[in-house]
């Protein structure tokens, strides 16, 4: 703890003589980057290590700039150094992502004769992103559509290191820094602490920028401003509604995009810079919002999920013939983290159900996000919740057996795995995990568990939404039963 401490306090005094600094009013010399409104601290429930304000901050507030100099970018990475430059010349089909990857090995491989040294040693030594994860670890996850994600993220990632494999070899890296976990250690923090930059797409490394933990948005720019899809009231007037034009989307997109995130390149200060994205006391942990993500894209490009994400959602399958009936794209055809079947699923649906001979005429009804008839609501509402209860009768395990796993996943390395469990889909799972791993106080051991939690806990809070959803679709049909 000493040392990391120490290593904290010599990477603050190198981000001070870049001028990196947490206030937009500094006059003279400081002897600290940070201090002014925000400090270094930790929050084990909410993301580890953070920034805590040093007084009150106000929403919009300008908390943190950081000087262009100070950016880690492929460019001011390869401008200076020769070599490195060479050798990518030679390989001009790589990614900018790829790039930036094999820039960041490069410094790595200088150790401590590199200029980015002090901020290298900040840098988390593993992450727990889905491209990271064991096969038995995918497994885990039971949904089909987060293994595929996660498998894809798993071959997407050996395919380009071995693309970048014979320039890490031209470089001369030490051996270890070649290999496959050395990349993944690599794109995993180029794909979870890089900034968005105008002129490089694999985005920039930020100092001090990249202690905010994430919040989410507090709203989403593809929830559309429509009445309540299930708003039963207004069924008795729905009906005599005329045809109305289909609202927008992209137009509501693009006025909630300045809200999505706190922080930007800045032209006119040629510094990255960070805003207060609500009011902050002192203490609060200041915050940093980069976009709407389901917890699946956490896990994927973070490596982390929330408990409550406003933003996560749960996809069902539909039958082919309704993707033809909808005029929105197929992300938009979810549930969201209440249960309720977003606008456009439900829309979907109801015209679904609708005779075929009677589709046209009542179009505008559903598109209004109104009912079309009792019958037609029932008719929705029992196959969503038959949908639903499929996909939870195909996971190996209940939600009270996840539970149960993840209080003994966080007991196991102390009782050896010896926990006392009557579930057998619950010991199947434990003894899977042991037979693959030799349970140790080690290093990569404690990764495998943590990410094995993960998944675990990725699919309690998949399979809640499901069950969320078929008790809003009981509770329609109770509804529905008095009309």
């Amino acid at each position: 703890m000493a040392g990391e401490a120490a290593n904290l306090a010599r990477f603050l005094q190198w981000a001070t003589t870049l001028g990196i600094l947490d206030s937009p009013n500094s006059t003279g010399t400081l002897s600290a980057c940070l201090g002014l409104s925000m400090r270094v601290s930790h929050f084990p429930e909410a993301g580890g290590r953070g920034l805590a304000a040093t007084r009150a901050l106000t929403k919009g507030e300008l908390v943190l700039r950081v000087p262009k100099v100070a950016l880690m970018t492929s460019d001011c990475l390869i401008s200076s150094d020769r070599t490195l430059a060479t050798a990518l010349g030679n390989f001009n089909f790589l990614s900018p992502a790829q790039v930036l990857c094999i820039a960041l090995l490069n410094e790595v491989n200088k150790g401590r004769s590199s200029w980015w040294y002090p901020y290298l040693k900040q840098l988390p030594r593993s992450y727990d992103l889905l491209a990271s994860c064991s096969q038995f670890e995918i497994d885990a996850l039971q949904i089909d559509d987060a293994i595929w994600t996660a498998e894809k993220a798993v071959h997407k990632s050996k395919m380009e290191w071995k693309e970048a494999t014979p320039v890490l070899s031209e470089l001369n890296f030490k051996p270890q820094l070649t290999t496959f976990n050395a990349w993944l250690w690599a794109s995993a923090t180029i794909s979870s602490r890089t900034m968005h930059i105008s002129w490089d797409t694999a985005g920039c490394l930020c100092p001090v920028g990249d202690f905010f933990n994430y919040a989410p948005p507090e709203e989403d720019p593809h929830q559309l401003d429509k009445p309540e899809a299930t708003d039963i009231d207004s069924f008795l007037t729905s009906v005599d509604e005329g045809e109305k034009e289909d609202s927008s989307t992209e137009e509501l997109v693009v006025a909630n995009a300045d809200r999505l995130t706190d922080a930007g390149y800045d032209e006119g200060l040629a510094s990255y810079c960070f805003y207060a994205k609500r009011n902050y006391e002192r203490g609060d942990q200041v915050l940093l919002s980069y976009g709407t993500y389901t917890n699946l894209e956490l896990l994927e490009h973070y490596g982390f999920i929330l408990q409550d994400n406003p933003n996560d959602k749960a996809f069902i399958s539909l039958e082919s013939e309704m993707y033809s009936l909808c005029s929105w794209p197929k992300d938009s055809l979810y549930i969201s983290q209440d249960g309720k079947p977003s606008f456009a699923l439900l829309s979907t649906l109801r015209l679904w159900a609708t005779p075929v001979s009677k589709r046209r005429s009542v179009k505008h009804i559903a598109y209004s996000g109104h009912l079309i008839s009792v019958g037609n609501e029932a008719a929705v509402m029992e196959w969503t919740a038959r949908r639903c209860q499929d996909v939870l009768s195909s996971c190996w395990t209940l939600m009270v057996e996840d539970t149960r796993l993840l209080h003994i996943i966080d007991k196991i390395q102390d009782c050896n795995g010896e926990e006392e469990t009557s579930s057998q889909a619950l010991r199947e799972e434990i003894r899977s995990f042991l037979a693959k791993n030799c349970v140790t106080s080690g290093a990569k051991t404690t990764r495998s568990i943590s990410r094995w939690r993960l998944a675990v806990e990725w699919r309690y809070s998949y399979k809640r939404i499901l069950s969320k959803c078929i008790s809003h679709c009981a509770k329609t049909l109770d509804n529905l039963s008095t009309l």
